[in-house]
């Protein structure tokens, strides 16, 4: 059975969103599924781990002299915030680039405090504003580790692209991957919701240095990985060390659990229709139906299990509320 998150108005469900959700072990089984673990979608953001990883295992990073904060950003789907904005700039620097090297494109910050900033200042948005920042930061790092032209450094032939998606595609156990262009100019694949989850088993277990590195990072800054309000970032400060995670458009999150018996589990959540909304409220439905989150974790992350629907006037008229019959 699928996971059903419920918009509820009053007394009534007006609104259904399905999801699937899959979760494999070490050796690729999955031991949970609600919905079709064969499910074929595009992995958007949530692929960004990986992606930053042919940047750390290459030396791309240690050559630049990132520090782990800025390593967490390459990461990050973030919400153009100052401290964002700052890290950004702050690897160009070491880089030697400017924002004219960027590929990525601008947009408004999404946390609205720093988007009402940028639009009070009479500015427009700039690339360090996108969310995508510490990525492409990352991709022209690799592509100055390479000594190649990072010219178009987004095009899916350019050497770049080429190391990081023979990484995916390694860590996927692919020889071959189908690819659209992601909303930051960049390649995006298409995988199935198995591979996805089994991708996020690698980065959490500790058995590749890179993805492990990117781990570290991750759980020391979660801040950088999303900002304020952003479930990527309570979830991995909530969990202390124990399980990172990362959303991508359209509605996906992937997650690397640490288990307190020492396994480590690979978990995926995807939204069929593509609304975020509905995507917290599914991914705690689904930790909790594994038991896998403690009891002080649930407490922290208990505002994204059935959230509150406010009209304009801030009165609630309603919740989403999910659940999930294995």
């Amino acid at each position: 059975m699928p996971i059903l998150s419920k918009v509820i108005r009053g007394e009534f469900i007006e609104s259904i969103h399905v999801a699937y959700g899959v979760a494999v072990d070490e050796k690729g089984v999955v031991v949970y599924a609600s919905g079709d673990p064969h499910y074929l979608t595009c992995i958007r953001s949530t692929s960004k781990p990986f992606q930053a990883s042919a940047a750390v295992k290459s030396g791309a990073v240690d050559a630049a002299g990132f520090s782990e904060d800025e390593i967490a950003l390459m990461c990050a789907s973030h919400n153009g915030e100052d401290i964002h904005v700052k890290t950004a700039q702050s690897m160009l620097n070491k880089l030697g680039f400017t924002t004219d090297d960027y590929c990525c494109g601008s947009h408004l910050p999404y946390d609205i405090e720093s988007n009402h900033n940028v639009i009070r200042s009479g500015e427009k948005p700039i690339p360090l504003h996108n969310n995508c920042s510490g990525k492409h930061a990352g991709m022209l790092a690799l592509s100055k580790h390479l000594g190649v032209d990072p010219t178009d450094y987004i095009n899916k032939n350019h050497p770049v692209q080429k190391a990081i998606l023979d990484q995916i595609m390694g860590y996927a156990n692919l020889e071959k991957l189908s690819t659209a262009i992601d909303g930051c100019s960049a390649p995006t694949p298409f995988l199935t919701l198995s591979i996805i989850a089994g991708m996020f088993q690698k980065l959490a277990s500790g058995n590749y240095p890179e993805l492990d590195r990117l781990y570290n990072a991750m759980s020391k800054h979660p801040y950088l990985i999303g900002g304020r309000e952003t479930f990527d970032t309570d979830f991995i400060t909530a969990m202390k060390g124990r399980a990172v995670c990362k959303v991508g458009g359209e509605a996906i999150r992937g997650f690397g659990i640490r288990k307190e018996d020492g396994s480590v589990l690979g978990i995926v959540v995807k939204v069929l229709d593509g609304n975020l909304r509905a995507l917290g409220s599914a991914v705690m439905a689904f930790l909790n139906q594994m038991e896998l989150l403690t009891d002080d974790e649930n407490e922290s992350l208990k505002h994204y299990r059935e959230p509150v629907l406010k009209n304009h006037r801030k009165l609630e008229v309603g919740k989403i509320s999910t659940s999930i019959d294995f």
